[in-house]
């Protein structure tokens, strides 16, 4: 038996999955605090499991990326860049908002270092500016640091040993690598290294929190976090990876819609409370975004679903003036207060569905006043987006089947232009959280490596052993390990034969882990 949570913007779900069958399912309010809505929704799940019987829990949670949006709760944060003489042009932090820049101190360092893409030395590392950077940073009360060192994903030696003058200087302080982190590009890389840096101290308490959250229900599984390509972590790799969780909600969404669906190549569409996201699916996993990530303002690299969101959910504010429009504001988890079903004062898109008869919630006597033609114009305005969104996401013209999820999916009337079919799976208003109840474990590879045409072969059988290794050490079931996906991209701007391969692995989770 598995809980699979998933905290979202409205609500938060739990479901008791076993095996491919879904025992139990609770929907919770999300609290402020994020800890005592889980605890309700599990709660919830009481009256059908043994504490004891619960082998695993999987969560998915919004907590990180909505601290870095708010620019809460972020640790202060140095960047260190190993590079010089080189790179001096853009120095970290160079293309940040200045407000977020602010909220983590903005704490720059170059130092001599780095590598050219055939892993020869720019510069040797100079150990007395390490320990000067060191002292200045034990100064100015840093806990965290993100060292980026150019092309570390040819070469890592120099990271490693940056961190180890580092933390023999200032004992305690918490170290984010690039080369464990990004992908090519070194600004993009440093940026999502810096990101992760300045969140190690909350993915601390937040883990701490988690992990009290199930003891306060008897619960003494391990637990699992989804991660932005719809795999595990365990907690103690969430607390040193806690950017790897930023799209775990909407990844959750893609992989649940297939699990119900048994569709593995289609669009999902998750109608959550706040908003709308729509990705496409690939052999059962999202496709992922070929371009960086913006994050907050922030150009980033690491591994992120290519996933369209618009403010379109249950709880958005519906308006009638000058013509209709519906979000992107949402009421939120406030839903149950402020919208009229509720006895509230705000119109929102949920009050529309009960109005036109597709959902039953609320008191639909309290909606019954809302003229035919505004409801037809709300349900019109949220097809007719969706379906823009929809055809954005295609690759091919050919009609596309869909899978709708997401409790605000009621929204959505059938007959889409451009879908093939629709599917409305049963317990469709779960599947984020079941995607994260039946979540695998994944490792993956992504690195610039020379090939020589006698070594082809080797290079990408050494990048496919390189990722299964990586899914056995994040806690995959070594007999269950198959490669996904493989991908060679040749780059011609480089002189040589040098090629970037990406690997990438997935496997069950090995329990005991």
């Amino acid at each position: 038996m598995h809980i699979g949570i998933d905290v979202g913007g409205t609500n938060t779900d739990a479901v008791l999955v076993e095996g491919r069958h879904v025992l139990a399912v609770c929907k919770a309010t999300t609290t402020a605090d994020v800890t005592t809505g889980i605890i309700e929704a599990v709660g919830g799940l009481r009256h059908a499991f043994e504490p004891a019987a619960i082998t695993a829990v999987m969560i998915g949670t919004t907590h990180f990326v909505n601290a870095v949006v708010e620019g809460r709760g972020l640790a202060r944060t140095a960047a260190i860049r190993l590079g010089l003489p080189a790179t001096t042009a853009l120095p970290p932090f160079v293309d940040w908002p200045e407000q977020l820049r602010q909220a983590i101190g903005g704490h720059a360092y170059l130092c001599h270092g780095g590598h050219e893409y055939d892993g020869r030395v720019i510069s040797p590392l100079k150990e007395d500016e390490l320990r000067a950077v060191a002292a200045d940073i034990a100064d100015k009360g840093v806990r965290s640091v993100a060292i980026t060192s150019v092309f570390s994903l040819v070469s890592s030696e120099f990271e490693r040993r940056a961190a180890e003058i580092l933390t023999a200087e200032v004992p305690g302080l918490l170290v984010s690598f690039s080369h464990e982190i990004g992908r090519l590009g070194l600004l993009e890389r440093e940026n999502a290294t810096i990101i992760n840096a300045a969140l190690r101290v909350l993915a601390e308490q937040i883990a701490d929190g988690l992990v009290e959250s199930l003891t306060a229900q008897g619960i003494d599984a391990p637990l699992y976090l989804s991660q932005n390509d719809g795999t595990l972590m365990d907690l103690e790799y969430a607390r040193c990876y806690p950017v790897a969780t930023f799209s775990s909600g909407p990844t959750n969404s893609m992989r649940g819609g297939a699990f119900l669906s048994g569709t593995d190549d289609c669009a999902v569409i998750d109608v959550g409370g706040t908003t709308t996201d729509i990705g496409m699916l690939h052999n059962g996993f999202p496709r992922e975004a070929s371009s960086e990530v913006l994050i907050s303002g922030v150009r980033t690299n690491f591994r992120m679903p290519d996933v369209r969101s618009v403010g379109l959910g249950g709880g958005s504010v519906v308006r009638q003036r000058p013509k209709v429009e519906v979000g992107p504001d949402s009421v939120g988890f406030r839903l149950s207060r402020q919208a009229l079903v509720f006895g509230g004062d705000t119109l929102t898109a949920t009050d529309v569905a009960v109005a036109a008869g597709l959902a039953d919630i609320g008191d639909a006597s309290l909606v019954r006043h809302l003229d035919r033609t505004l409801v037809r114009s709300v349900l019109d305005h949220v097809g007719d987006r969706i379906a823009a969104q929809v055809d954005r996401m295609r690759t091919s013209p050919a009609p596309l089947p869909v899978v709708l999820v997401g409790g605000g999916s009621v929204l959505v009337r059938d007959g889409i232009e451009g879908v093939s079919s629709i599917v409305r799976p049963e317990h469709h208003a779960f599947a984020n959280a079941i995607g994260a109840a039946i979540a695998q474990v994944g490792g993956e590879v992504d690195r610039v490596f020379t090939m020589e045409p006698a070594r082809r072969d080797e290079v990408l059988d050494a990048a496919r052993q390189e990722a299964v290794d990586r899914a056995v050490a994040a806690g995959a079931d070594a007999g269950t390990v198959r490669i996904v996906e493989i991908e060679e991209i040749p780059l011609a701007y480089l002189p040589g034969n040098a090629s970037r391969v990406r690997a990438r692995a997935v496997g069950d989770l090995l329990l005991g882990h």
